[in-house]
């Protein structure tokens, strides 16, 4: 069970990619129902470290790589470009997985990975504007571009900037489950997960930042039981069907149909976590009307079953 973090910050570490694995790690949140981690900053050695762009300004890192040797995951950020990884730092990342560690990549991060040898025959990605320059770097790699993270065998690498947070929110889910990603999430204001959730590849991320139909989709979260139907929700946006599909693949990158499936496998997963419901009653309630149709939906995101994901999130009883 992930417990304990690690961040390596390298020379000229990106502040923003730094910041993600410090707000979904490095917060206590039991005060709202999130975890706790015992999450530690380190560097190759302990002292002022210069920061990517941003003014250039510096922090000050108080521990050494010794802080990797017994943690559950360690994060590399992205970091600008200085040079190879000194070989302790690569040590550090190769130990780790070796006694099985998660190892998690924040945007161009994953380079470090790379040249650890933790990208060879693994599937990976990076920030769009890298990939390129990854898979020409590490030929063994298996560079996905169209995906917001990827996780393969202990290794999880992100696309840029804000992907880190997916992928971050998704190690969460899936070792401590679904209501502990949420409440991360919800204190960040940012969706527990974007199209793919758990699933290791996301064709078609599903934004947060809608523009017209934000109230629309917030609405239609919160009434999952309904029908939902396009005739429906183009009379509730008072534009036409037509508008209503052009305008809502526009601000969410995905169909009315796809979205709502996605949000009610998310609510089935919550309440397979968080009641005793029978399968029949929490497709009922998140709006697939039966279970067959809600364990076809479950399989196909997540390639698990609804009682299958039960028992491997659901707390265990208290004697």
């Amino acid at each position: 069970m992930l417990r304990s973090v690690a961040v390596i910050v390298l020379p000229n570490v990106a502040p923003f990619e730094l910041g993600v694995a410090c707000e979904v790690f490095g917060i206590d949140r039991r005060d709202t129902g999130g975890p706790a981690f015992d999450f530690t900053i380190c560097g190759v050695e302990p002292g002022i470290v210069r920061t990517k762009d941003a003014g250039h300004f510096s922090i000050v890192v108080e521990h050494g790589l010794e802080a990797t040797r017994d943690v559950d995951l360690v994060v590399v950020p992205a970091y600008g470009s200085s040079g190879p990884v000194p070989e302790v730092v690569l040590d550090a990342l190769r130990d780790a997985h070796a006694r099985g560690a998660w190892v998690l990549s924040i945007c161009s991060g994953s380079f470090a990975l790379g040249q650890a040898g933790l990208l060879d025959g693994r599937q990976c990605t990076t920030h769009w504007m890298y990939t390129a320059e990854l898979g020409q770097t590490f030929p063994q790699a298996r560079v996905n571009p169209a995906v917001l993270y990827v996780d393969d065998d202990r290794v999880i690498t992100s696309a840029g900037t804000a992907a880190g947070i997916d992928a971050c929110l998704h190690l969460v889910r899936r070792e401590l489950g679904a209501s502990a990603a949420s409440a991360i999430a919800r204190r960040m204001v940012v969706p527990p997960h974007r199209d793919g959730g758990q699933a290791q590849y996301v064709d078609t991320p599903l934004p947060c930042d809608a523009d017209t139909l934000a109230p629309l989709l917030a609405w239609m979260v919160e009434n999952l039981e309904e029908e939902l139907s396009v005739p429906d929700l183009a009379a509730r946006a008072f534009v036409s069907e037509r508008t209503f599909a052009r305008r809502f693949r526009a601000e969410t990158g995905t169909t009315p149909a796809a979205w709502v499936t996605r949000q009610r496998v998310v609510r089935a997963q919550e309440m397979l976590e968080r009641s005793d419901a029978s399968i029949e009653e929490i497709a009922r309630l998140c709006g697939f009307g039966t279970a067959a149709v809600l364990r076809h939906h479950f399989a196909r995101t997540l390639g698990t079953s609804p009682q299958a994901y039960r028992r491997t999130f659901a707390p265990a009883p208290v004697s």
